[in-house]
């Protein structure tokens, strides 16, 4: 599907048919957006835009060149964005390129930013003249977003610290919530940093307006700040996982102790049954009246002594 807005009367035009390309001009258009485009669609695009536009498989690269790049019409970003689910997220890439003022984004689903974005648009439609402007304010939505992705995953974990700190026990489940919020916050921050990059390309070239540059100044800024709370986060579950795993080894450490301290105390008992049990003419208290009660006794006896002796100790 084709959306296109163009630049006279904040018109939006959705769910284009491509023959309307013929009609229109660069200067007639702001922003293409594809979503989930055909191949006739791409096709009659990349005719009239005169570029190439990116397959999946560049898109989701991760050599810093693929993220951002300039050619000699056109400038090329390709960015991750996250679909939330209640589990996890859904990593999907994003391609945005830029060429005579119009953007061109192409996606493959529906994101919160790109109706957040139009919105913007259509409330201020002045303060975004050519596609460079659009390009900045669908990765200052997209770091907006990102913001509450790193707020939320920080309330999950202070939720779970809580939880860890009112329990007595540590069982698996929690060393299970530990290892999938460790998974997401590192797959949150590959992805701020994801975003950090294409800003820091943006930054460094020459063929963006100059009004750009000071918003940009901050929205690195807020990249920055979201990537150390990242690493915080991150510091702070491996702190729980260290924590839980002490406590589970302290746990099990107590139970070793129980069954160490009862082999030793039946111990002694024992070893006096097996001396008494052996039958030899030579042990005089086979024959005697009372010896089965004196080993009775001399068993239960080296048990209070054991015990005595442990509480001295205090093993127990």
């Amino acid at each position: 599907m084709i959306t296109l807005y163009l630049k006279q009367l904040n018109k939006i035009i959705r769910n284009a048919d491509v023959k309307l390309f013929d009609d229109l001009g660069s200067d007639d258009i702001l922003w293409i957006d594809l979503l989930n485009p055909t191949i006739k669609e791409q096709k009659a695009v990349e005719n009239f835009m005169d570029i190439n536009l990116q397959s999946r498989q560049q898109v989701e690269e991760i050599e810093s060149s693929s993220k951002y790049s300039e050619t000699e019409n056109a400038i090329i970003c390709n960015s991750n964005f996250f679909i939330p689910n209640p589990d996890s997220f859904t990593i999907e890439p994003v391609s945005f390129i830029v060429a005579e003022g119009v953007l061109v984004s192409v996606r493959t689903d529906e994101f919160r930013t790109f109706t957040e974005s139009a919105k913007r648009l259509q409330m201020n439609y002045r303060a975004y003249a050519t596609g460079y402007h659009l390009l900045i304010l669908i990765l200052e939505v997209r770091i907006d977003f990102d913001a509450d992705l790193v707020e939320a995953q920080a309330k999950k974990i202070a939720v779970l610290s809580k939880d860890m700190s009112q329990n007595e026990h540590i069982d698996k489940e929690t060393l299970k919530k530990i290892s999938h919020l460790q998974e997401s916050t590192m797959l949150i921050r590959e992805n701020i940093f994801d975003r950090q990059r294409i800003l820091s390309g943006i930054l460094r070239s020459e063929r963006f307006p100059t009004d750009i540059y000071p918003k940009l100044q901050l929205m690195i800024k807020d990249v920055n700040s979201l990537i150390n709370h990242a690493d915080f986060s991150s510091e702070r579950l491996d702190y729980m996982q260290d924590t839980a795993l002490g406590l589970i080894n302290i746990e099990q450490s107590n139970v070793t102790k129980i069954f160490t301290v009862a082999a030793l105390f039946f111990m002694p008992p024992t070893m006096i049954a097996s001396i008494y049990g052996m039958n030899f003419e030579s042990i005089h208290e086979l024959q005697w009246q009372y010896g089965y009660y004196y080993a009775l006794a001399l068993m239960v006896g080296v048990s209070v002594a054991t015990y005595f002796f442990f509480h001295w100790k205090k093993w127990l």
